[in-house]
């Protein structure tokens, strides 16, 4: 008997959604990711739960349906994660018309369906508050909604109620070998100790290692698929109103710009063909300029490269037919072979319904209970997602030291879960050592026990995203602490 029915390389958005339907489908389960979860490109996505109208306008009308049915799923299941937000097109006259704008967001609005979230509607920005930090020649916009995600506390999140329902999740393991006969045998090494595990059925979901994985480890034919790089940038704060804008390009492409962490603003995302080795991805000069070029046509501050002051990156895969944003998984299985799942590419939107049904092609292999993702809260979800603001107010009153944005940046990160973070203490000096304004030892602590953060940027990049604003004195102050606690990592 196999140790495990099914075996998962790569902890990224794809590998921990297999992981989570599975464990709640009643297989034994194990993951191995080689860094941290979604170190990759799973902590570099546009940060969007949308429809996406660049889909719509290439006709995809069945593909908008379904991600924005998932939008309304993900508001109900991550409600602390998931944030409804206004999107703000400026017209502009060398770009789409506005007929053609308003037209494409009313077929956006029907798509959707109701929702719970308000339509789109037609701005005199020249006396409207998101009209304060563009240039005056755009007098009109088009408002509508959608949502905004932290995606790599999505990821952790998405792992932990996979480990809660029984998955095991094992971080810096690294599979080195895959041999394929009725069961799969896995030599992995598991921080720094090589062991051999078998499984029942295998899936691939390293990202942007996916073919290097396919040919190297699993000694399987690559998958047709290209590398694709997206990249970001983050910029001081450039307006203060509460939305996103939407900027049409040059080339035809859409820019986000979205509030980051309070003082910054997120702006992206560019997209190109991508060779090398994906765990030195960057973000090349050209790119950054373009951003801060597309971003500069609708501010009025000019963005310079010299104000960028974090880039972000990763790399994906995608099919070699499909546009951009498509992902696919592929299914492997023959008289006397273990399965094999290959599951790359696709946006965050849609993740968790690509995880189901790349489940579900597990049926005629193993006994397994339906489909149940769409229905159960990630951790600390289990509240409507119109009542964030009541769980802040419920926050600042049991833990009357947090500050309204402590207690904002606590509850987006852990919802309903935070007394596990700071249980009953009274003041803050209870929690520990401060490193910073906002991170304590506590915090810290849960973190290192609970949620796989093994290293100081497991942290301040991917669990939260504090290393913006921390001192180099506090960020060697956190790696002293931590090494400090290290019999308390995840196992």
């Amino acid at each position: 008997m196999a140790d495990y029915d099914l075996a998962i390389i790569g902890g990224g958005l794809n590998g921990v959604g297999l992981a989570r339907d599975a464990a709640g489908r009643g297989l034994r389960v194990i993951l191995f990711e080689q860094g941290d979860l979604g170190g990759a490109a799973s902590s570099a996505t546009p940060r969007l739960i949308h429809g996406d109208l660049s889909v719509l306008e290439r006709r995809g009308f069945w593909r908008v349906h379904r991600a924005l049915a998932e939008r309304r799923t993900w508001l109900r299941i991550a409600p602390h994660l998931v944030r409804p937000m206004r999107f703000v097109i400026p017209a502009h006259s060398d770009q789409r018309p506005p007929w053609l704008l308003r037209a494409g967001l009313f077929l956006y609005d029907s798509l959707a369906g109701r929702g719970g979230l308000p339509g789109s509607a037609t701005l005199d920005i020249t006396h409207h508050p998101v009209g304060n930090a563009l240039k005056r020649p755009f007098g009109t916009a088009f408002e509508y909604s959608d949502c905004v995600v932290d995606d790599s506390r999505l990821v952790v999140l998405t792992a932990l109620d996979a480990a809660e329902r029984g998955a095991t999740i094992r971080t810096g393991a690294r599979c080195v070998r895959a041999d394929r006969a009725d069961i799969w045998r896995l030599a992995v090494v598991d921080r720094g100790h090589r062991r051999t595990i078998t499984t029942r059925a295998l899936a691939n979901t390293t990202g942007g290692w996916t073919s290097m994985v396919a040919e190297m480890v699993l000694r399987q034919p690559q998958p047709a698929a290209t590398a694709m790089q997206m990249s970001q940038i983050i910029v001081p704060r450039l307006f203060d109103s509460d939305n996103v804008y939407v900027f049409q390009n040059g080339d035809g492409r859409l820019i986000f710009a979205s509030s980051y962490e309070r003082e910054f603003t997120l702006i992206g995302t560019v997209t190109h063909d991508f060779t090398g080795d994906p765990a030195i991805v960057a973000v090349s000069r050209a790119e950054i300029g373009c951003l801060c070029e597309a971003a500069s046509r609708y501010f009025r501050a000019h963005i310079a490269p010299a104000d960028v002051v974090r880039t972000v990156s990763g790399v994906n895969m995608r099919p070699v037919s499909a546009s951009r944003g498509d992902g696919t998984t592929l299914f492997h299985a023959r008289r006397r072979k273990a399965p094999l799942l290959t599951m790359f590419g696709g946006d965050v939107t849609t993740s968790r319904l690509r995880a189901e049904e790349a489940v579900t092609r597990l049926t005629p292999f193993y006994p397994m209970s339906p489909p149940w993702t769409a229905g159960a809260a990630l951790p600390g979800g289990d509240f409507a997602w119109d009542r964030f603001d009541a769980e802040v107010e419920f926050a600042r009153d049991r833990w009357r030291f947090l500050s309204e944005p402590q207690a904002q940046r606590l509850v987006a990160a852990y919802g309903s879960r935070l007394s596990a973070v700071l249980g009953e203490a009274r003041t803050r000096d209870e929690l520990g050592p401060n490193f910073g304004p906002e991170l304590t030892g506590a915090e810290v602590r849960y973190l290192m026990t609970r949620e796989w953060a093994r290293f100081p940027e497991d942290i301040l990049w991917r669990r939260s995203k504090l290393g913006l604003t921390m001192t180099a004195a506090d960020r060697d102050a956190l790696a002293a602490f931590m090494a400090g606690n290290d019999s308390s990592r995840t196992g």
